[in-house]
């Protein structure tokens, strides 16, 4: 009997975490970490002219590939908004630096390369489109 209640246990803290993520995933926060800002030495790619998109991937992460489709569907119209893709594995110096525990992680940058907002997990559209709006000011549709 008491089998049991460890496996009832078990299941009920696994669908807690479960619930727990997906609420988390992918929402936007302001960023709480004073760090100095991002340049295109740094980052090795040139920022947008109103906002810049600096996602943390690694080879190995699925919902990765679906953030990186989600960030170039959202900049393909918009030549001052930048997306760049970083790999977290060979980028450890940027990867400690901001905190990055989990991929996918999207810093959003601001035109000067301040850290605005994060997103942890794997994006949404609208979630990516509402940040962006915060950061660069109206969007065209």
């Amino acid at each position: 009997m008491t089998g049991l209640w460890v496996v009832l246990g078990a299941l009920i803290v696994a669908l807690s975490f479960g619930a727990y993520r997906r609420l988390t995933d992918g929402r936007a926060r302001t960023a709480s970490r004073h760090t100095p800002p991002l340049d295109a030495d740094r980052l090795g790619a040139p920022l947008g002219d109103r906002a810049t998109f600096v996602q943390f991937s690694a080879t190995v992460c699925a919902p990765c590939r679906s953030t990186h489709r989600v960030l170039t569907e959202v900049v393909a119209d918009r030549p001052d908004i930048t997306h760049i893709d970083i790999n977290a594995e060979t980028r450890l110096d940027l990867v400690d630096e901001f905190g990055i525990t989990r991929t996918p992680t999207v810093l959003v940058l601001d035109a000067t390369g301040a850290v605005r907002h994060r997103i942890v997990g794997a994006a949404r559209t609208p979630e990516i489109l509402d940040v962006l709006g915060q950061v660069a000011g109206p969007l065209a549709a």
